[in-house]
């Protein structure tokens, strides 16, 4: 069957079945003519599968958006790239972007909160995985840095905005990233090209860096209101991301074993902690009393923590104990975090306490164990 040309397509008839041409050993271009006079017809790719013998099809459209003398040429190329994803190993399945991040997304409540703000309602969420290139993801990329950054709401209603900066744009190009590397291993498109460079985190510097001493944090804790004094002393206790710890739930926490079970984090899969038994005690307080599947950590109201409520309430407490503005409820964890290197706790069980990869710890507080070598070396003379 020669599909090649209009005037050999606009001699056949309508039927359920397509018409099909062989285009290699087992691939073929099928074609469906429309019922509809003056509407053409559909086409359609056909694989079969030489180790399994069987048959795979992927709808390719009527490509109306084409004049019927180009259709053919540019069904063969749709038809050819996915018989070659389908040669390299990838799934017949064709994902769009947003259908990857919802993927993705299953049980992240965080990561989905950042697609409905940032993928979901933007032009790339309607992108093929297979048609997904770099300048879809680079343009993307400066939508979401244009994007003015909102803060927290202020008591007569109003949503201040500022500019995004290189720290925030990181934080929610992660999980997109983290959604396109989840297709690729699952064999939806073969190739991270489109988004290696596009989606690279940006340099940022700025309030992570902020750190506060003990006695500056025990400032801040007394200068809150209560609820938000409990998760902040949660924070001082645990490197855990605020995130992390305003999801968890009473079920989370053993208080036969001191045992703290983190279900999932930003760095993968989850973890355990033995808790020493002043924090042990400090969560048994949180838990008394609420259902296994409560949340150890809720506002006066009863409702769960995010980031937008504890903002407010950590500025406000922050400039009533006389703290740099810059300080934010990561400051917190940035601190433990420096606690734990400059008393000398080795990087490897670090990252594994607060969840992250040994090469962050070294990248961003490594410089904090000179002095315990100097302390080495100075040791070795005799």
């Amino acid at each position: 069957m020669d599909l090649s040309t209009v005037e050999a397509r606009n001699k056949l008839k309508a039927k359920r079945e397509p018409y099909w041409q062989r285009l290699a050993k087992g691939q073929h271009l099928g074609f469906r003519r429309s019922r509809q006079a003056g509407k053409g017809g559909t086409w359609i790719a056909r694989y079969n599968d030489p180790d399994t013998n069987k048959r795979k099809l992927h709808a390719l459209g009527d490509l109306s958006r084409l004049p019927p003398s180009d259709q053919f040429t540019a069904a063969s190329k749709l038809a050819r790239e996915w018989f070659d994803h389908l040669s390299g190993g990838g799934e017949p399945d064709v994902l769009t972007v947003e259908e990857a991040c919802q993927r993705y997304a299953n049980n992240k409540p965080e990561a989905e909160q950042r697609f409905i703000r940032h993928v979901y309602n933007d032009p790339i969420a309607n992108v093929s995985l297979n048609k997904l290139a770099a300048r879809h993801v680079n343009a993307w990329r400066k939508r979401l840095e244009a994007k003015p950054a909102v803060l927290a709401k202020r008591k007569d209603g109003a949503l201040p905005t500022r500019e995004r900066s290189p720290a925030s744009v990181n934080r929610d190009m992660v999980p997109l990233r983290a959604a396109l590397n989840l297709a690729r291993d699952e064999g939806f498109v073969l190739t991270d090209a489109a988004w290696r460079v596009a989606l690279k985190p940006a340099r940022a510097n700025g309030r992570r860096n902020l750190y506060l001493d003990k006695g500056q944090r025990f400032a801040l804790l007394n200068a809150l209101q209560e609820d938000v004094a409990v998760l902040c002393r949660s924070l001082c206790l645990l490197p855990l991301r605020p995130s992390v710890l305003s999801s968890l739930r009473v079920r989370d926490f053993n208080p036969f074993t001191h045992e703290l079970t983190i279900g999932h984090d930003k760095a993968g899969a989850g973890r355990r902690l033995l808790l020493p038994e002043a924090t042990s005690n400090f969560f048994k307080a949180q838990a008394r009393g609420k259902l296994p599947a409560a949340y150890l950590f809720t506002r006066a109201d009863g409702r769960k923590w995010d980031k937008e409520a504890w903002k407010a309430p950590i500025k406000a407490g922050a400039k009533a104990a006389a703290l740099p503005k810059e300080t934010v409820a990561y400051t917190l964890r940035h601190s433990t975090i420096t606690d734990l290197v400059t008393e000398g706790l080795d990087l490897f069980t670090v990252a594994q306490v607060a969840g992250t990869s040994v090469a962050m710890i070294e990248k961003h507080y490594g410089h904090l164990q000179h002095e315990h070598a100097k302390q080495a070396l100075s040791k070795l003379v005799f």
